[in-house]
């Protein structure tokens, strides 16, 4: 007896179910698990995981980390990482870039009597970044277009607006990055005496003048020891970042400059392809084999 037609639609619904769960299911997984299991691959599939001399997991190479001591400060016996914005620092859970674009050069100042938290802006995070290395390296920090203290530098300048959206006459002038009682990266502008910003203050009114100053076109600080990753993951430095760093981390570790830098070429890897992206050193690898081949007595064991 022949079925009705929508029994019959039912059963091949059904059978359809059964065979895509057992293929999709059950033999697609168990085959890519099988082949995450080949020699070359397992370690990958595994998650890249890299290992302290004592075989403690140490994190995974494809995750950068923050080599700071408790109170927040570099470590000087390991290389840097670039900054992250990922939660409170290479956070996979919270994976993510600061979202600031160039134009971003105004801070939003502390005023507790408002309740406001400061807010540093792209600018400003550059720059202070930027200060905060060339101190530890023993290096001229100072990049364009930021303070000598570390800030943005950029000026408010008020007054009639001309045509062209200048400001020919200022009648007054503000850091608007610097609050008070600091005293202003310039004393005058065109003329005109140059303040300290006062937090709480509306300075939407005044024209945006960001100030270039006279900080060579090259910083010696290099870009991405003053920039973050757009995931907030990324391990690696550049060659240039590495070298920098290359005479501290020896210093701290009683070595030759000449062994760090061979351990420095030894985890830097080149173009993916012979011609994409660039040369990039490997932070979390080069720590851990400084740890192994020249250990620290204030390192040992980290990370």
């Amino acid at each position: 007896m022949r079925m009705p037609t929508w029994i019959r639609q039912h059963v091949a619904a059904v059978r359809a179910l059964l065979v895509l769960t057992v293929v999709l299911g059950v033999a697609y997984p168990l085959a890519v698990f099988g082949v995450a299991q080949l020699p070359g691959l397992k370690g990958r599939a595994d998650g890249s995981i890299v290992k302290t001399a004592d075989g403690r997991a140490a994190g995974s190479a494809l995750i950068g980390q923050s080599f700071t001591g408790k109170d927040g400060n570099p470590l000087r016996q390991y290389f840097q990482s670039r900054p992250s914005e990922a939660g409170n620092g290479y956070d996979p859970t919270s994976t993510a870039a600061s979202n600031l674009g160039p134009e971003d050069v105004l801070d939003t100042l502390a005023d507790p009597a408002a309740g406001a938290e400061a807010e540093q802006s792209l600018l400003t995070r550059v720059c202070s970044r930027s200060k905060a290395v060339g101190d530890l390296e023993g290096v001229d920090g100072a990049r364009p277009y930021c303070t000598p203290d570390g800030v943005g530098a950029v000026l408010k300048v008020f007054g009639t607006r001309a045509p062209d959206g200048t400001v020919p006459k200022p009648s007054r002038v503000v850091s608007a990055n610097q609050a008070c009682p600091a005293a202003p990266f310039v004393t005058v502008y065109e003329g005109v005496r140059v303040e300290c910003a006062r937090p709480g203050e509306d300075l939407a009114a005044g024209l945006t003048v960001p100030v270039r100053g006279n900080a060579p076109a090259k910083p010696e600080v290099p870009a991405d020891a003053v920039t973050a990753s757009g995931s907030g993951l990324d391990p690696h430095i550049t060659p240039a970042y590495a070298r920098l760093q290359a005479p501290r981390v020896a210093r701290a570790r009683g070595v030759s400059e000449a062994r760090v830098l061979a351990a420095v070429r030894h985890n830097e890897t080149g173009r993916a392809l012979g011609f994409m992206g660039e040369p990039v050193v490997n932070v979390v690898r080069l720590n851990l084999e400084l740890d192994r081949d020249h250990p620290s007595g204030a390192g040992r064991g980290r990370p």
